[in-house]
């Protein structure tokens, strides 16, 4: 699926608290696109405030005012959000992928009440019946004569 800007919008993007931060104008595009995710910070954003991450430890580092701004989240956390973030993808692609088959699929109901034709079931030459039951002869199977000698 496929996301087409509607527009861009500046913000300003500050980490951390009022002792020790760095704040930064973002210039963000707008999609109108369902998920998770607010805004989805890349390589532009790291390159502007300078940050690094570490998608190992799940941190990303970057100089403040005072110090080093360091933020983080758990691997738990990590995992729960990239779940949630999967269920939700998968959920947003098979509904696409359900109206699309719905258009293509022609919806027919069979008739119960026209008889059918046993051709497909008809006896040929490659065909032996063969009792299951020798105490019940009316108990029989039918098998196959051409099967290989394996």
């Amino acid at each position: 699926m496929r996301a087409y800007p509607l527009g861009q919008i500046n913000l300003p993007v500050m980490f951390r608290d009022r002792a020790n931060f760095c704040t930064e104008i973002m210039t963000f595009d707008v999609v109108d696109f369902e998920g998770y995710y607010h805004a989805i910070l890349g390589r532009p954003c790291y390159a502007r405030f300078m940050a690094v991450p570490n998608y190992t430890y799940l941190k990303l580092k970057m100089l403040g005012l005072s110090d080093t701004i360091t933020m983080g989240t758990t691997f738990p956390h990590a995992y729960t959000c990239n779940r949630e973030n999967l269920e939700h993808a998968t959920g947003l692609v098979n509904s696409v992928e359900l109206k699309r088959l719905q258009e293509e699929v022609v919806s027919a109901m069979p008739d119960y009440h026209e008889p059918t034709t046993m051709s497909a079931f008809s006896l040929t030459e490659e065909t032996k019946a063969m009792e299951i039951d020798p105490i019940d002869p009316t108990k029989m199977v039918r098998i196959g004569t051409k099967l290989p000698t394996k």
